[in-house]
């Protein structure tokens, strides 16, 4: 069964543009490197919850947009791998991301599915 990667971060509303920009690029070079699938999404249904929720995770602001983003592999093993190559990319070096969202609130992290229909 596949690998995925996710991803949530607090992009601000001004920069959506630049972020979607950004994320082509990432995607291509993810695709390039083996991933199988690369999606980006914008929140368009995301409430600010009382407790919990995807905002409040990422302590997003009244002009930030919560960007919810997958990429599925093979396996962890093809996972790594490609990852390892992804970062090592001269196409995806340096700190222009950091004009476009704060790193220090995205959140991510690798699963293993144990359903897929």
């Amino acid at each position: 069964m596949a690998y995925v990667d996710g991803f949530i971060v607090a992009v601000p509303k001004a920069n959506i543009e630049a972020y979607k920009d950004m994320a082509r690029k990432a995607g291509e070079v993810w695709k390039e490197h083996g991933a199988l699938e690369y999606i980006e999404c914008l929140g368009d249904d995301v409430p600010y919850g009382e407790v919990t929720s995807f905002p409040r995770a990422v302590q997003a602001k009244e002009d930030e947009t919560v960007v919810f983003s997958w990429v599925r592999y093979n396996s962890r093993q093809d996972r790594d791998a490609i990852v390892a190559k992804v970062m090592a990319d001269p196409r995806l070096q340096g700190d222009e991301w950091k004009s476009v969202f704060d790193g220090k609130r995205l959140i991510y992290g690798g699963f293993e599915p144990f359903l897929e229909m």
